[in-house]
């Protein structure tokens, strides 16, 4: 791993002329070799919502008064403006809002917010824009500004449409209101998607049916079914409620790839099920290893240049953000990803594509040869986690089943 700046010490202000200068450092001979650029989407964070959610371990942050809307957009605009040496005259094919919950942003604000980005940046024709919106916060009228804006996919946080289980989440909207913002939606976006969650505290099997059942009757292009999960430093990891067992949860993933095939869903990403033409582009470029600048609190990007990959993180805390952009730098850390690292960071994310990955991919987007691993990936089909041809390398059903331990296969030893 080569550090280029350490996190959390000082670091000079970042003009866009000395951003140039980094940019030009970058195209610098080095240890790989990509052929061509990969596909490049931009991720942009909106850190504030109404409540924190007991589960969540995202960036988010609750609103306390009024949020500093104008102030965080001016940030993000400078930001933006600060970081364009390094995508120079690359399109951008995919952006998403996500949080927090932009859906808390005015209609005005979503407005400028576009703009800022039409203006910047050469979008591509077909551009997917997504956002993310909580169904606590639909207003019809808003909803129809910001597809007028250029919003053109929603990603409806609903988790469940049952009103017990919304409030042992910690959700601020009901059954009733999770419904309504369903039917804003079709109202209003041919495409969006639903996040649902399963193996909820004292969720049955039955219920969690009903739950993808309902989703299912609303003809959503998108499902996106996650397993609820403990993740540390939330308030769930602290005080953690009952949960289904294993074998109860073994039986709601039956059930749920049963019923997502029966209506036409093809489950193509861990935990993506999509109709025919409608996968979720922005998150397939994440998981075909594809580039994305992140602006924003706490935004991550990845980003390629013909001899090294570059990933960044900016600063969490709102005010920091705001204040580091102000600086003239809102990036807290930055790193060149090593040579050893490249199988890993690849192999992370396309594993968790059902259908795999074409073996040719893997030179084109970590700029190494796939003779690099080798030795992991002889390893992994000797156990039945893997298949792979001169055409194809998938997880087979045994990989899916452990696929983060076929992930760890490929962590270090890389010629």
């Amino acid at each position: 791993m080569i550090l280029i700046k350490p996190v959390g010490t000082a670091v000079p202000s970042r003009t866009i002329d000395s951003a140039a200068g980094v940019a030009a450092a970058y195209l610098r001979p080095g240890a790989l070799n990509l052929q061509a650029l990969p596909p490049l989407s931009l991720y942009i964070h909106w850190p504030w919502c109404v409540r924190k959610c007991p589960y969540c371990d995202f960036n988010s942050h609750e609103a306390k008064g009024e949020v500093p809307e104008q102030e965080y957009l001016d940030a993000l605009r400078r930001d933006l403006e600060m970081s364009l040496p390094l995508i120079w005259g690359r399109k951008i094919y995919t952006v998403f809002i996500g949080g927090g919950t932009p859906s808390l942003m005015s209609a005005a604000g979503m407005d400028r917010l576009m703009s800022d980005l039409r203006s910047l940046l050469p979008l591509d024709g077909a551009c997917e824009i997504t956002m993310e919106a909580n169904p606590g916060t639909f207003e019809a009228e808003k909803f129809r500004s910001y597809r007028d804006s250029g919003i053109n996919r929603l990603s409806i946080g609903i988790q469940s449409f049952n009103s017990g289980h919304l409030k042992a989440l910690g959700r601020i909207h009901d059954d009733g209101e999770a419904k309504r913002a369903v039917e804003i939606a079709l109202a209003n976006f041919d495409n969006f998607n639903l996040d649902l969650m399963y193996a909820l505290p004292n969720q049955s099997l039955e219920q969690a049916r009903q739950d993808i059942q309902t989703a299912i009757d609303f003809k959503p292009p998108h499902l996106s079914l996650y397993h609820l999960t403990m993740e540390p430093n939330t308030l769930f990891a602290k005080y953690p409620p009952q949960l289904p067992d294993d074998d109860l949860s073994a039986d709601m993933q039956d059930m749920i790839a049963e019923l997502t095939t029966a209506n036409g869903y093809g489950h193509y990403e861990v935990s993506a099920y999509a109709q025919p033409g409608h996968q979720a582009r922005h998150n397939l470029n994440y998981w075909q290893f594809g580039d994305y600048l992140g602006i924003g609190a706490g935004a991550h990007s990845k980003l390629s240049f013909p001899h090294r990959v570059l990933r960044q993180a900016r600063f969490k805390q709102p005010k920091a953000y705001m204040d580091a952009v102000a600086a003239g730098n809102p990036v807290q850390e930055e790193r060149e990803l090593a040579r050893d690292e490249m199988g890993f960071e690849f192999m992370l994310n396309a594993l968790r594509l059902q259908g795999g990955f074409e073996p040719n991919l893997f030179a084109e987007r970590t700029g190494v040869a796939l003779n690099a691993i080798e030795k992991q990936l002889n390893a992994a089909e000797a156990k039945g986690l893997l298949y792979r041809d001169h055409m194809l390398i998938k997880p087979t059903e045994l990989g899916h089943r452990f696929l983060n331990d076929l992930q760890q296969m490929f962590l270090g030893d890389e010629a």
